[in-house]
């Protein structure tokens, strides 16, 4: 396993794994043993960076969420796992009610929601502090200055370390961090997009903002991690939903561009170099590439998370990173 450092403070910051494991469907889809024989099997090939959050995953159950750290938090106490794992959790996207979905009646980021929910979760998760929080999504609702406050709260408290953001335009975590800056408070640190080898076209509208989609890294948000080396960059989804190397899973509407298949057939060409699956180059791509990016990867079963470790140890050549980097 290969390691990196998020976060600045000395009092907060981690070394973590350069591979993420995601947990978003322990305790629901994927059983409490299979969830656990995938964190074991993690931890014992060196990963000690796993991510949830407070709503996973509510859409399955017509639940408000809260699953996936439990499981995590079960895991946890039967292991003896202490403070030499990192676990990182989400709030402000949980239904206020059974059976609601996040956009119509999320819980927001309220000094008061965040104080609630992050209590919540440490005791879901049975720890005493949590590694890293993220602001899961935008509430307009609240004011900037509000949001930063309750979180800095919390750090000052100690019942919370690392602070991190999730799908937000990539202006409001630069006024953010801004606020925080002004008053002396810890801001984010850590940001969590969608991102992959594949480009998605931000410019489609989604559920959350009708200016486009705000969780996608864009030029805007890779420009920016590569302008301030103490942010750090989390991939959600870097593997598609499994739509590089599975015919029964399609590529989404935001990849129906003239670019795609120009990068898919360099993937191809730099597969069939290294006989790695197309999954673990993406990874390498990825972990390797002149801006640090740490991939969030699920897995369903330890055969699909073993495919994933092998791409810690994936090397690919200049040659090949250009030709990547270089399809359009």
């Amino acid at each position: 396993m290969k390691y990196r450092r998020i976060g600045s403070h000395p009092d907060t910051r981690r070394e973590v794994s350069v591979l993420c494991l995601g947990a978003m469907l322990f305790g629901t889809r994927t059983d409490e043993q299979t969830s656990f024989a995938i964190l074991d099997r993690y931890v014992e090939a060196g990963g000690t960076f796993v991510d949830t959050s407070n709503n996973y995953a509510y859409w399955l159950n017509g639940g408000q969420g809260g699953e996936s750290e439990s499981v995590l938090g079960r895991w946890r106490r039967s292991r003896g796992i202490g403070d030499e794992i990192t676990i990182a959790t989400k709030l402000g996207a949980r239904p206020l009610a059974p059976g609601t979905g996040f956009v119509e009646n999320r819980e927001g980021l309220s000094a008061d929601t965040i104080r609630a929910a992050a209590e919540e979760s440490r005791e879901r998760l049975g720890m005493e502090r949590l590694d890293l929080l993220y602001a899961h999504i935008e509430d307009p609702e609240t004011p900037l200055e509000e949001t930063v406050e309750g979180f800095a709260a919390l750090v000052a408290e100690g019942t919370v370390g690392l602070l991190g953001v999730s799908n937000h335009w990539a202006w409001k975590v630069e006024r953010s961090r801004a606020v925080a800056a002004a008053a002396g408070l810890p801001g984010y640190e850590v940001l969590q997009y969608s991102h992959s080898y594949l480009r998605r076209r931000t410019d489609q509208p989604d559920a959350l903002s009708p200016d486009g989609a705000c969780g996608i890294v864009d030029g805007n948000l890779l420009s920016y991690v590569r302008a301030e080396p103490a942010l750090a960059m989390v991939a959600y989804t870097p593997l598609l939903s499994g739509a590089y190397t599975r015919e029964d899973k399609e590529l989404t509407r935001d990849l129906d561009h003239a670019g795609t298949p120009v990068r898919l057939a360099a993937l191809a060409e730099v597969v069939r170099e290294t006989g790695a699956t197309a999954n673990q180059v993406v990874l390498s791509w990825l972990i390797g590439g002149e801006v640090p990016i740490v991939p969030l990867v699920g897995a369903s079963s330890v055969a699909q998370l073993d495919e994933s470790l092998a791409a810690v140890d994936l090397e690919l050549t200049e040659e090949q990173r250009a030709r990547l980097d270089g399809a359009y």
